[in-house]
């Protein structure tokens, strides 16, 4: 099968990010690098169970936070896991109704462009200096203030990209993207998300493919020629999985 038909065989959280509950060490890597301080007002969007939200209060003590969630049923597993403080909300509705003109630290992990988009028209209205934390990629068409790859900070007013290609070399801070670079990334992205999925290695190596093969495609990839280590990956995948990349290539 496709790797197109295999993606929409999976449950939508497991490369989507919807849906996956990040570890503590996630999120105090993500605070850390964002510089989460005192006099932040930080939003979750998409806040889950709401660990994100109590590690922001209690570790990093931030003046507010905020976690906003479409799920009823997180929300109040949200609120049954925090302390009661004033200076958390907990609020059930649709992130693209949501009031966030106060943030001055967002976490937002969406995929759907419809989502990305409606959001993006209220992320250019925040006050300048406002920090938009983004998992694996920037926001559209913007360059990133800073990346710790797959964490990466979108800062107000947002920087344009030329070109997409622009943008790709930005996030992975290359002239080219090899096969040490793909895998490398790849499985940054597989230890940071923390799916749970039994064997991290397989994603792993679907991720690398991916960012590779994206790289090809961009015009940004080391050399004309396919790497040995990409074909022999493509290889395992088409004959112990079934999974065929080789079309890709191709497009």
């Amino acid at each position: 099968m496709k790797i197109e038909e295999y993606f929409k065989s999976l449950p939508e959280n497991i490369l989507s990010g919807e849906d996956v509950q990040l570890s503590d060490k996630s999120f105090r890597d993500i605070f850390s690098f964002a510089d989460l301080r005192e006099d932040d007002i930080f939003y979750h969007l998409g806040c889950g169970d709401g660990r994100g939200i109590e590690i922001a209060l209690e570790e990093y003590r931030v003046k507010k936070a905020v976690g906003i969630d479409v799920n009823k049923e997180k929300i109040i597993q949200a609120r049954n896991n925090q302390s009661k403080n004033s200076s958390v909300e907990l609020i059930c509705e649709d992130i693209q109704d949501s009031k966030i003109s106060d943030a001055t630290v967002i976490l937002f992990w969406f995929t759907d462009e419809e989502i990305i988009n409606s959001m993006m028209k209220k992320f250019e209205l925040l006050n300048p200096g406002t920090r938009v934390i983004t998992i694996w990629g920037p926001l559209p068409e913007c360059l990133p203030e800073k990346v710790k790859f797959p964490y990466i900070i979108n800062k107000v007013p947002f920087k344009k990209a030329n070109s997409l290609q622009e943008q790709t070399l930005s996030v992975f801070g290359v002239k080219c993207v090899d096969f040490v670079t793909a895998w490398e990334f790849a499985e940054r992205y597989t230890k940071a998300i923390g799916t749970n999925v039994k064997n991290d290695r397989f994603l792993t190596i679907i991720q690398t493919l991916i960012i590779w093969i994206n790289a090809k495609k961009l015009g940004v990839s080391c050399g004309d020629e396919v790497p040995e280590s990409i074909k022999t990956y493509i290889n395992i995948m088409k004959t112990h999985f079934d999974i065929d990349f080789e079309h890709l290539l191709k497009e």
